[in-house]
């Protein structure tokens, strides 16, 4: 009993590394910007440097990995619509500190699945496959 103590005590400071860095807002502070941008996992799909996959933000002025948003928050990562396979739109408020979005309200959107597949309305509540040439 002893040595598991030890080793709970010198492991629980590096397990407590991997929660986000902060908590999320619930709801957007109505005086602070709210901005619509993609999102994605910043080494996959943007090409940001590191080691492991971090969710990232692509801001006017650049990428960067966000600060309080864990990868695996909104589902496996690899999924068809995950942050390693997907970019995605989210709604956020934050700001770029030290090259790193510190994120206060994240919101991610619902995929558009009719966009991806190339799809739109005909106007009588149908759909039809869009060619590429009439984008």
């Amino acid at each position: 009993m002893k040595y598991f103590s030890i080793a709970a005590a010198l492991l629980f400071p590096f397990l407590s590394f991997a929660q986000p860095a902060s908590k999320l807002l619930a709801e957007p502070d109505p005086n602070k910007p709210l901005t619509v941008v993609e999102t994605s996992c910043g080494e996959c799909n943007f090409n940001l440097p590191g080691m492991s996959c971090d969710v990232a933000v692509r801001l006017p002025e650049g990428s960067y990995y966000v600060d309080g948003v864990g990868i695996k928050e909104y589902g496996h990562p690899h999924d068809a619509n995950g942050f390693c396979v997907a970019v995605r739109k989210a709604e956020v408020q934050g700001e770029v500190v030290d090259g790193r979005y510190k994120a206060t309200y994240f919101k991610l959107l619902p995929v558009d699945t009719d966009k991806q597949l190339g799809m739109e309305e005909t106007g009588n509540g149908n759909k039809r496959k869009v060619k590429q040439e009439e984008k």
